[in-house]
């Protein structure tokens, strides 16, 4: 099992979205957008809401594959593990559905809690890092007008 650090939280909470990789029953990759992503302890979480193929892989083969990169900062974590789905009912379903729920409202359906025990972490950076002589800093600063966004006034 792998630590889940606080650097690996502080991202999936500022990227929002992740890419969750299975593998489809052909050998295909799957690869499916997801909002719902949460650390907590040393375990990753995620929300079925509209996830299908993603639950059908996993019943078939729970190897699994994450993804999370805030695009400001290029950089972000690569997650390898085996996921587990819990169904309506568990401690951890009800935690992962009412925070979903807190966020998006009640409409939004969760059919099941994915929990992943991480097996492996690895940084995702972008190049910049390695042959720009670039920092997270000057990243920002960067990135933020490519995607029309500004940072938030402090006071």
């Amino acid at each position: 099992m792998t630590k889940i650090t606080d650097d690996m939280k502080d991202i999936i909470s500022r990227a929002i979205l992740s890419f969750v990789a299975t593998v489809n029953e052909d050998g295909t990759p799957n690869l499916s957008p997801k909002a719902s992503l949460k650390a907590h302890g040393d375990k990753l979480f995620f929300a079925n809401m509209a996830s299908p193929n993603t639950i059908r892989n996993l019943r078939a083969n729970p190897a699994i594959e994450i993804n999370v990169v805030d695009v400001f900062s290029r950089r972000g974590y690569r997650f390898r593990g085996t996921a587990e789905i819990l169904p309506p009912g568990t401690d951890d379903y009800r935690a992962i559905a009412e925070w979903v729920w807190e966020i998006n409202g009640r409409e939004y359906p969760v059919h099941q809690v994915v929990r992943i025990e991480v097996e492996d972490a690895r940084p995702v950076l972008s190049p910049a890092y390695t042959f720009g002589d670039a920092d997270e800093a000057q990243l920002r600063t960067a990135y933020m007008p490519k995607y029309g966004v500004r940072p938030l006034d402090s006071g």
